[in-house]
């Protein structure tokens, strides 16, 4: 099977804590929105998070 080519993404590797995961998927499930789409929203909201207190 190839690879998927990814354009406008960047492929990255981490884990999870156990009891995270279940709960995980089914939001994904529950609400039809992709693993990879709920960690965007999941990465910016940290990323604002940290921005407005200037670290």
């Amino acid at each position: 099977m190839a690879e998927a080519v990814l354009v406008n993404r960047k492929k990255f590797v981490s884990s999870l804590a156990n009891e995270l995961v279940e709960p995980f998927n089914e939001l994904s499930k529950k609400t039809r929105i992709t693993k990879t789409r709920l960690l965007d929203e999941a990465i910016e909201d940290l990323l604002k998070k940290y921005e407005s207190k200037g670290g």
